[in-house]
């Protein structure tokens, strides 16, 4: 019969077991040094060997030479805990057996000394889903067990334990297995197997693992089931329903673009090759991840779980972009992901996305705004054309009349600033338009709509309005801060280069200098 690869090439020793270094040493020196603690949790994610060092250590403590770190092997006792059917090693799958009667069961069970073998060691696997009365019903046995029984909880949400449990067992995390470790074993046994992989058909098998040695085993038996024993890249990552750099890279290459309408084709294209939307969005999402581990850490760095093939082709894809725009790409990826969970038209939720990734690569910060404005304030703003020159008898000349009745029109009214930015201007009539003549810094405060307002109060009609950057009229009284030129407090802050910066980016008036120390 068949054994799938995962239980072929489990551990059986300590030094088979891949990664886990800081586990695998403090076991062996409690074995050597006799100190074997009654209850262990071995928390960790899927797939990281758990239960496989669990018996392990069931086999050290057993072994007809142990208690030994290094196990025989060749012993009654070996060979029936490999093969699961030893008597005094007892697995318990709590998923299945998480009630208070089980652990009565269980406590009942503990009374009795093994039958063969030196301890009697209980395997507890999924601990988290026993329920608290059961906890409550075994807490006694697990704080003082009698001397043969050593219990094992493994689990993957360590968080579920209770704390009268955990604080009366020895707790070892188990952490996600290197990418360069994983790639390592999937290529020893592919060469016991006698198939035939490429760097990049274990790169592929070992992301789909991410980070559980028996995921990316069970991915390597399917690919061999599809492939045979000459595995290609291509075909297992459609196997898997994985994505390759240069499908991923299209995105990317729309966004140096800034090409909305071939977003729209990626899509278009997933559809049609019946691509799942919603693992394509995962794997952009950590696509552009990587893209920005890159950018900030280079391509040596092993923050990445690829090839260094694909390291190096991720370093030069992420030198196209700024580490802000990848920040923005990978949380617009992020919440893409999250939507496409509920989303009942996903092509759509996945089409705005990628668009939205583009509108996203246009946005401008607001330092660099602020300094193409300082930059473009003396050469970009040209003054518009005055308007020609009308002859004497047509040109009316409105400084007296337009300019004063505009601005008793503008202060009943309550536009304030439109009327001070009427006092500051030329204003004329001409072809049944009122031109305004104004310094930069009234620029903004001469709206046509309020100007037609007061217009239209004082003559009951609308006029055409044209704004024109110049010197301006004097006012009729001069400013504050004007007045108080000679004063050593304004001329000082006056002549700062900051205070002088924003005047030259944002223009405005300064009316009042004040000294905050006085």
């Amino acid at each position: 019969m068949y054994q799938v690869i995962a239980r072929k090439y489990r551990p059986q020793s300590f030094r088979e077991v891949v990664s886990q270094e800081h586990i695998k040493t403090t076991l062996e020196n409690a074995i050597l040094q006799g100190r074997i603690a009654h209850g262990y949790i071995f928390s960790g994610q899927r797939g990281t060997g758990k239960t496989t060092v669990a018996r392990i250590l069931a086999r050290c403590l057993n072994c007809v030479e142990g208690p030994t770190a290094q196990p025989c092997g060749e012993c009654a006792s070996c060979r029936e805990i490999a093969a699961g059917g030893s008597v005094d090693v007892i697995e318990i799958d709590a998923a299945s057996n998480r009630g208070i009667n089980e652990m009565r069961e269980l406590r009942e069970n503990v009374r009795y000394r093994p039958a063969r073998d030196r301890y009697k060691v209980f395997i507890i696997d999924e601990a988290h889903q026993i329920t608290n009365e059961a906890f409550n019903a075994l807490l006694k046995t697990i704080e003082e067990p009698p001397s043969w029984v050593v219990f094992v909880l493994c689990t993957t949400e360590a968080h579920k334990i209770p704390a009268t449990i955990a604080s009366r067992c020895q707790h070892f995390s188990f952490r996600a297995v290197d990418f360069d470790d994983l790639v390592a074993r999937i290529a020893w046994i592919c060469e016991q197997e006698g198939i035939e992989a490429g760097p990049e058909v274990l790169s592929v098998l070992a992301q789909a693992g991410e980070g559980s040695v028996r995921d990316s085993l069970s991915a390597l038996d399917q690919a061999i089931a599809c492939c045979g024993n000459k595995l290609d890249a291509a075909e297992v990552r459609a196997l898997l329903g994985a994505f390759s750099l240069e499908t991923l890279h299209q995105v990317t290459e729309a966004l140096m673009a800034s090409d909305s309408a071939a977003m729209l084709r990626i899509v278009d294209n997933l559809e049609k090759a019946g691509q799942h939307l919603q693992h394509f969005s995962r794997e952009l999402a950590r696509y552009f991840r990587n893209l920005l581990v890159a950018r900030i850490s280079g391509r040596e760095t092993r923050l990445i779980a690829a090839s260094q093939a694909e390291r190096d082709r991720l370093a030069q894809i992420a030198s196209n972009f700024s580490e802000e725009d990848l920040t923005r790409y990978l949380q617009l990826s992020l919440d893409l992901f999250r939507d496409l969970q509920f989303s009942l038209q996903p092509r759509f939720h996945l089409e705005i996305g990628l668009v939205k990734l583009v509108q996203a690569g246009r946005l401008t910060s607001l330092e660099e705004a602020l300094a193409n404005l300082g930059n473009s304030s003396r050469a970009a703003v040209v003054p518009p054309p005055r308007p020609p020159a009308q002859p004497p008898s047509q040109a009316k000349p409105a400084t007296g009349s337009w300019k004063s009745r505009l601005h008793a029109a503008l202060t009943e009214l309550g536009m304030t600033f439109t009327a001070d930015a009427v006092e500051h201007s030329e204003v004329v009539e001409a072809g049944g338009a009122l031109h305004f003549t104004t310094p930069r810094e009234f620029q903004l405060a001469l709206r046509p709509d309020e100007l037609n307002k007061a217009i239209k109060h004082l003559t009951g009609r609308t006029m055409k309005i044209t704004v024109t950057l110049g010197q301006g009229a004097p006012p009729d009284s001069p400013p504050a801060a004007s007045a108080e030129a000679d004063d050593e407090v304004a001329r000082r802050a006056l002549s700062n280069p900051e205070v002088q910066r924003f005047r030259e980016l944002f223009g405005g008036q300064v009316r009042q200098v004040r000294n905050l120390k006085e």
